[in-house]
């Protein structure tokens, strides 16, 4: 076997205990919370002991804990994530009927963070302390220091009230309205992000081009382009996918608060709602997903890693 292919069989060992470790806490989390679970199956309305006791028993919740963690456990396993208290329909069905939107707000994000991250931070690079350095820098603090749902309160005004370009709530039918619809939340959802990749782009690269193998390929007439491209950002690489994959993962998190802002009808905010209600098995089931997409995405960015930088080898990298 070859050495990538041990080193991605036991990243998916890994990934396989991290996700048992983090389904243990997530269902932990919930069998602790405060209440009786059959007080928030009843949704508030009075019921006979007897009804009580049949609620229990029909979902089980007399049963040890290890037994009850077992049991969510091989259901998640075998795609039954079990059956939501606020609609009365199977959790895997509601969560599939609003990915779409969720996945495409995501992706439409990621490409704007990486396009406008690497290049800003390439710009600003390329000439420090110049107009476009101190342009971005200004531009990245103000990203940097406003939270998402300030974001999309100022762009609503501005795009959707003001201007009227693009419309405020809602995630639209068919490819292109939900990109249409989409824009303004992914822009809200990236800025922070943005900022965040440029800064790091511009560090590593400034990092790169103080280096002497920069000063030797310019000192041989290299044109400065190729510098760059070259010597520079092609070193300055692992940093900057390291980061990305991080951005990815925070994205994640991040629709929460602006498909609730937006008004979209996806993951971030079917978990918002969730969580009000004490709706536990679409908490539970989100939750696990959001930790799978974590550690998915770590796995992805370790596997490229040794190919944007031949001289880390796949140990040492997993070992770092």
């Amino acid at each position: 076997m070859s050495e990538v292919w041990r080193f991605a069989a036991r990243r998916a060992a890994e990934l396989a205990v991290t996700l048992l470790a983090a389904s243990f806490l997530i269902f932990s989390a919930v069998y602790l919370a405060p209440g009786r679970p059959e007080t928030f199956l009843l949704g508030g309305r009075s019921a006979t002991p007897d009804a009580l006791a049949a609620i229990r028993a029909h979902y089980h919740l007399d049963d040890p804990f290890p037994v009850q963690y077992w049991r969510w456990l091989t259901q998640m396993a075998h795609g039954d994530f079990g059956t939501s208290i606020q609609y009365r329909a199977p959790v895997l069905g509601l969560i599939t009927a609003r990915l779409p939107g969720t996945l495409m707000l995501i992706g439409m994000a990621a490409v704007l963070v990486v396009v406008l991250g690497v290049g800003s931070g390439w710009l600003s690079a390329r000439r420090p302390g110049g107009p476009a350095d101190s342009g971005m820098l200004v531009a990245t603090s103000v990203a940097v220091g406003t939270p998402s749902f300030v974001a999309a309160i100022v762009l609503i005004w501005v795009f959707s009230v003001r201007l009227g370009w693009f419309p405020s709530i809602g995630s639209g039918s068919g490819f292109f309205d939900m990109a249409y619809h989409l824009a303004l939340p992914a822009l809200a959802l990236s800025l922070y992000w943005i900022g965040t990749l440029a800064r790091v782009t511009r560090a590593a690269m400034l990092a790169e081009l103080s280096k002497d193998h920069v000063a030797v390929a310019r000192s041989r007439g290299i044109p400065e382009r190729t510098v760059l491209r070259r010597h520079v950002l092609r070193n300055a690489a692992p940093g900057i996918a390291t980061m990305s994959g991080l951005t990815i993962t925070g994205l994640v998190v991040s629709t929460v608060l602006v498909e609730s802002a937006f008004g979209l009808g996806g993951l971030g905010a079917f978990l918002d709602t969730s969580v009000s209600v004490k709706d536990f098995p679409v908490v539970q089931a989100i939750s696990l997903l959001i930790v799978t997409v974590f550690v998915a995405v770590n796995l992805v960015v370790d596997l490229i890693y040794p190919l944007l930088d031949p001289r880390v080898r796949l140990g040492a990298r997993n070992s770092a």
